[in-house]
């Protein structure tokens, strides 16, 4: 899955960011820009840097003035160096100014995110994992913040509760005395009751990898798994399910994660601690 977004999603988005921050007025500009006066400025990155949602930075400045001119100087998900202009924006001042905060908040928040997450990618390139992101994200922004995760190159998990069965520890413990076991009868529920949509289920021993994997799983969670352990569970799963490591993963340990075999590998840091990157609005000459 990938999520894609739409305009009027992301229209909508900044109409509510602009009212949050206009207020009444921006009586800043309103006090000191003549109304006449028109501004010719570029948006630019101040590090390297993924590119993410340059299309919240457009709407923002149109939604003030639909006479400002934008020009993208390059697209969503491209890798850039310090220095480098992202996007051309002319026209009204007030409009500009006034709009300013609003563009680069969205644009250095995901562009954030899609820069970490490639970080994480880059430093599993040559094994089969792949990055996957979680549902740990800014309530409101996760249809966002996953978009900007497959910018960087990672890949969306679920959505949301609705698209995918994932039944965790908490689950299991409402099922402990059920018969041959917890794993099993969970498995069985879930597809009986959902039989269009994959089940993932999380595994904290070997013992459970095996009854999920008899058990007909889709995908097999290893929670907090050492690298040693993963392999085993790779190895007991293999041509039955997939597997997906989760916990205790950051760039220091990604990639011997990822050497253990697994198919993916989970991490809430992308959407939960990526930091906005520096990204600014400079006048050109």
């Amino acid at each position: 899955m990938r999520v894609e977004l739409n305009l009027s999603e992301i229209r909508a988005a900044v109409k509510s960011a602009l009212a949050e921050d206009i207020g009444s007025g921006d009586v800043t500009t309103l006090a000191t820009v003549p109304k006449s006066l028109t501004f010719k400025t570029v948006m630019r990155a101040r590090e390297p840097l993924v590119v993410a949602g340059l299309e919240f930075a457009k709407a923002a400045f149109l939604q003030l003035s639909s006479a400002v001119k934008i020009e993208y100087l390059v697209h969503d998900g491209t890798h850039v160096a310090r220095g480098d202009n992202l996007l051309r924006i002319s026209g009204s001042g007030r409009a500009i100014l006034t709009a300013e905060r609003v563009a680069l908040n969205f644009v250095q928040h995901l562009s954030g995110i899609a820069t970490l997450t490639a970080q994480f990618v880059a430093a599993i390139k040559g094994t089969r994992a792949q990055i996957l992101d979680t549902r740990k994200t800014t309530p409101g922004w996760r249809r966002f913040e996953k978009y900007a995760v497959a910018c960087g190159g990672g890949r969306n998990h679920r959505l949301g509760l609705f698209d995918m069965v994932l039944i965790k520890d908490n689950h299991l413990a409402a099922l402990q005395d059920e018969k041959p076991s917890a794993v099993a009868a969970a498995i069985q529920q879930a597809r009986k009751k959902f039989p269009k949509l994959k089940v993932e289920i999380e595994a904290d021993t070997l013992e459970q990898v095996a009854q999920a994997a008899d058990a007909g799983a889709d995908i097999i969670l290893l929670d907090n798994m050492t690298p040693e352990q993963l392999r085993k569970a790779v190895k007991i799963a293999k041509g039955r399910a997939k597997t997906e490591a989760s916990g205790g993963v950051n760039l220091g340990t990604v990639r011997a994660i990822a050497g253990s075999g697994v198919d993916f590998i989970s991490v809430g840091a992308l959407t939960h601690s990526a930091r906005a990157v520096d990204i600014g609005l400079d006048f050109e000459e």
